[in-house]
């Protein structure tokens, strides 16, 4: 890399006849042509150049420091300076030049930049030397191990500018003296280290005087004191140890670890060498220990109680920059102590506050003796002592390390993190109940998060509290029984009832009743519940006493109890087929006492009539022994007949709701015999009788009216096989087609004994046609086989055939000269005559 200086470098004005001059004079002749401000040429006057170049000029010895390409520079030894020289001045080959090779010059100016330059260089005679060495060899201490200097450059460089630069110490008449060594200052085979007992000789520079160690040699290698600790912090290729022995952390090196493939965690406890490197004490020579091998301190067996008087978190929740920012005070024999504590040192991490009580030990620090306080509880006494607000709830959320709670005594939820869990570290168990204190979120003022949580016993929260005393009341409206809103809870109805003469009203909801759902104007007992969230008040344990339904609104038909049969039952509601067997009344599932579930077409119920606006409905509706309505008996013998007329469950379009079978299926018959039917009639409750079905059918006599009926009808149907194609949900559709390019349509309530079927099952069915909307299904399915392939993908199988070769396919068959197929006729014997 060229050097500023040499870029503006311009030689010394010489003349011809000087050149020579300077070649053919003696070494110490000096060239008295250079550009100096006091030479003959700067003033001008050349009359006198004659007796300057008759003066002899001082010349300088120096060593050369560095070698560039064409140029390099030269260390005075005379005094501190260090001159630029080019090639070209000097006396030889540039070759045979070397770094650390004395020389003499002259001293001369750039005459273009003013600066000195060395002039006239020569090399000095081989073994010269500057240095005076010491006759007897001197026994040192090593104090700093010398380095390979970063520069380029030679051991004068390495002195002078302190790089690199080693120390040994040696003792004469009881004074310590400090000498500096360059590492080529050893002796081959010698590895110095700090302490090391080496012995070495004293050179004394004779031109300025200077004193450093040379031909060092190692005496004695005085092994280090081995230290331990514990690894605090680690990265990518290095980390920090915790040393034992002093309050202080030390580095190291991965290249350190003894074998190199050991593996260091935090926390690992290791023993180690201390040398200093670039003026830092760093750890070699790691090995690593058993854990627990290393003790920092001593922890008392004594269980201290104290009073928080400084936490560690600052007003922002941040923890503050002092890892021992905490403070305790405790009372002791001679007065109040206070004692310092980390964020270590506590059992948990819950938030503390100042004024708490806590159960600490004392931990004494083995290296300075410093206390602090450790294994720090908190005191369950601190709550009644500092009359902390604590409030009760349930855990209802769980999330990833944080969850709410479901407060007993406000409304809505609150967050918690899991860390606040006092009795036990780590996730809380679903719906808990705890007790906790609620304060100001540190990183977010305005919202509200709980703190501090200990578990309570089972049963211990209440939300709402039942008063003992019952109360009379009208339904003034109903309860809804379902939301018209996700997430929304149904309407609640009202109850009017009388306080000491005094009209009150009082909401209910659907899950406060007892038995079967209240309506308007119904007389109701109930007890009155207290909200302990918002201080609410709501009916609980509702009862009907009594139906008297408003006119305005319900009209009962009659206080007593109506009678009859299930005769259809739909996804939440259905119908009832009187006891007379001439109509049905409808019926919402909320009005039957028990589960809808156990109902079944054909069960015997009671229920009392009522209507809500134009519509009758059944209400209280529970089931009763068979055989309780309308007893029949039944007459012997078997008849033929036809169905005239289905029931209005399967036609709605029609008035009346029993059907009509005949006796006989002949239609010639003018006036045939004809009987009424009901859901009871059916010997298969589900089956779909139609106009037109021929069956076979028993008479009964109704033992109340004398009144005969058909009994125990069952189609003459024939069944079709097919297979299931496809499921979804309460339907699905078969593979038959009843009208062209459709699939079948089903229920799944037509599938006989609750049986499950899939795609691909086999089964047998009857088609029917609805008398409304004129469109077939599929009834009285019952499962023949287990599920095999969908018939779609059984003829997608028949076109791959197993042949892994090629296929040959007839594009165009042979035709015979008729039009037929070809080759379809035996073939004969040709007698020689063509056929016409």
């Amino acid at each position: 890399m060229a050097s500023p200086q040499w870029k503006n470098y311009q030689p010394p004005a010489q003349q011809s006849t000087d050149l020579a001059f300077n070649l053919t004079s003696p070494p110490k002749m000096a060239n008295l042509l250079s550009n100096g401000p006091n030479s003959p040429l700067a003033s001008g006057d050349k009359s006198n150049i004659t007796q300057h170049m008759m003066v002899p000029a001082l010349r300088e010895s120096g060593i050369v420091e560095k070698l560039l390409h064409t140029y390099g520079f030269i260390q005075c030894c005379e005094r501190e300076a260090r001159l630029f020289f080019h090639f070209s001045e000097f006396n030889g080959k540039a070759e045979a030049m070397n770094i650390g090779d004395p020389v003499e010059f002259q001293m001369s100016h750039d005459r273009r930049t003013g600066k000195p330059v060395a002039v006239s260089v020569q090399k000095m005679e081989t073994g010269a030397s500057f240095e005076m060495c010491s006759e007897g060899r001197v026994t040192g201490t090593v104090c700093i191990e010398a380095k390979s200097p970063k520069s380029k450059g030679g051991p004068l460089t390495q002195l002078n500018g302190l790089e690199g630069t080693g120390r040994v110490s040696y003792e004469q008449s009881g004074e310590h003296f400090f000498l500096p060594y360059a590492i080529e200052d050893k002796e081959e085979g010698h590895s110095l280290s700090p302490g090391d007992e080496v012995t070495f000789l004293i050179a004394t520079d004779k031109r300025n005087g200077s004193v450093r160690a040379r031909n060092i040699r190692l005496s004695k290698r005085t092994a280090p004191e081995r230290s331990q600790g514990v690894v605090c912090s680690l990265k990518d290729n290095y980390g920090f140890i915790e040393r034992s022995d002093v309050v202080k952390e030390i580095f190291f090196h991965y290249s350190e670890l003894k074998p190199p493939s050991t593996q260091l965690r935090l926390g690992d406890d290791v023993e180690f060498d201390v040398q200093t490197r670039n003026n830092k004490e760093v750890a070699t020579n790691i090995e690593k220990l058993i854990n627990g091998t290393v003790i920092f301190e001593d922890v008392a067996v004594e269980r201290r109680r104290g009073k928080i008087q400084k936490i560690l978190k600052g007003p922002n929740g941040r923890r503050l920059s002092d890892p021992m920012a905490g403070r305790i005070v405790y009372e002791t024999v001679k007065g109040p102590i206070e004692i310092p504590f980390g964020d270590k040192d506590q059992e948990g991490d819950y938030t503390l506050m100042p004024g708490d009580l806590v159960e600490f030990n004392i931990a004494t620090d083995r290296r300075d003796k410093l206390q602090r306080a450790t294994c720090i509880d908190l005191v369950v006494d601190s709550f009644k002592v500092n009359i902390e607000q604590r409030e009760k709830g349930i855990v209802a959320t769980l999330k990833d390390g944080f969850g709410f709670i479901q407060c007993a005594d406000r409304e809505g939820r609150m967050f918690f993190h899991y860390s606040e869990n006092m009795d036990t570290k780590g996730e809380p168990p679903m719906n808990q109940e705890v007790e906790f204190t609620v304060i100001p979120d540190p990183t977010n003022p305005s919202r509200m998060i709980a703190v501090r949580l200990r578990y309570l016993p089972r049963g211990t929260i209440t939300f709402d509290s039942i008063l003992t005393e019952k109360h009379m009341g009208t339904v003034e409206k109903e309860a809804a029984i379902k939301s018209s809103a996700k997430n929304k809870d149904p309407d609640p109805g009202i109850i009017m009832y009388d306080v000491n003469g005094t009209k009150q009203t009082i909401p209910f909801g659907s899950k406060a009743v007892q038995a079967h759902h209240p309506k308007v104007g119904d007389k109701v007992e109930f007890q009155i519940c207290e909200s302990r969230k918002n201080n609410t008040k709501t009916a609980a344990n509702v009862v009907v006493k009594l139906m008297r339904r408003n006119s305005s609104h319900s009209q009962s038909f009659s206080s007593d109890k109506s009678f009859g049969f299930i005769a259809t039952l739909k996804d939440n509601f259905g119908f009832i087929e009187m006891a007379d067997h001439e109509k049905e009344v409808f019926f919402h599932f909320s009005a039957f006492n028990g589960d809808s579930n156990d109902l079944d077409l054909g069960d015997e119920v009671e229920f009392i009539l009522s209507r809500k606006t134009a519509k009758v409905s059944a209400e209280n509706i529970r089931k009763i022994p068979k055989g309780s309505v309308a007893p029949e008996e039944l007459l012997p013998g078997f008849l033929d007949g036809k169905v005239l007329r289905c029931m209005r469950i399967l036609n709605p379009g029609q008035d009346d709701y029993p059907g009509i079978v005949q006796v006989g299926t002949d239609d010639d018959d003018l006036k045939p015999d004809t009987y009424p039917y009901g859901i009871t009639s059916l010997a298969d409750k589900r089956d779909f009788l139609q106009k037109g079905d021929i069956v076979k059918f028993q008479l009964c006599v109704v033992k109340g009216t004398g009144k005969k009926r058909a009994t125990n009808i069952a189609a003459k149907r024939k069944y079709t096989r097919s297979r299931v194609d496809s499921v979804k949900g309460q339907f699905g559709f078969l593979n038959f087609e009843a009208e062209e390019n459709k699939k079948l349509f089903f229920h799944m309530t037509e599938v006989h004994d609750g049986a499950e079927i899939a795609p691909g099952d086999e089964v047998e069915f009857v088609v029917v046609q609805n008398q409304r909307n004129q469109k077939y299904s599929a009834v009285s399915l019952r499962k023949i086989s287990a599920t095999q392939r969908p018939e779609r993908l059984i003829s997608r199988l028949k076109s791959v055939g197993d042949e892994s070769g090629p296929r040959v396919q007839v594009i165009r068959p042979p035709l015979g000269p008729d039009g037929t197929k070809g080759f379809s006729r035996p073939r004969a014997l040709w007698n020689g005559v063509s056929e016409p």
